[in-house]
């Protein structure tokens, strides 16, 4: 009884963060807060979903189906590779989009990205000389 409520949880609870992910993607201004909401809540919810499954499978084990085992193997390793994969997919589409030339959405007054790899501008060396904030420097 105990498992089949922490199942239950579990369960909720990831279909909690994919609800918040699908928000996020759909209400969000600009690529990068879409993508980071997309692979937050992925990650986090089919982690939470493969471990209620899990918990499911070996509520109802029995030595003499030990086979059941193998089950919640397969489904933590597909919660492993899952882990491992989202959020490396998510970076990789991340940084092609920046390499594409996607900005993000600043508020008004912001300069955005700063490239830190780029040569100093003179709109940044004007700055600098007048005691105002280094160029690369938050």
């Amino acid at each position: 009884m105990v498992i089949d409520i922490l199942s239950i949880l579990l369960m909720a609870s990831g279909l909690l963060f994919f609800l918040g992910a699908v928000v996020g993607i759909v209400r969000f201004p600009d690529f990068y807060t879409r993508m980071h909401a997309a692979g937050k809540g992925d990650t986090l919810s089919t982690m939470l979903i493969t471990g209620a499954m899990a918990l499911q499978v070996l509520n109802h084990f029995d030595w003499a189906h030990w086979t059941s085992l193998f089950v919640v193997v397969k489904i933590m390793a597909i919660g492993a590779l899952i882990m491992l994969t989202s959020p490396t997919s998510t970076h990789a589409l991340m940084q092609a989009g920046f390499d594409d030339g996607i900005e993000p959405v600043t508020r008004p007054g912001k300069r955005g990205i700063k490239n830190l790899d780029a040569s100093v501008t003179q709109d940044d060396e004007a700055g600098a000389s007048e005691g105002q904030d280094q160029p690369g420097i938050s």
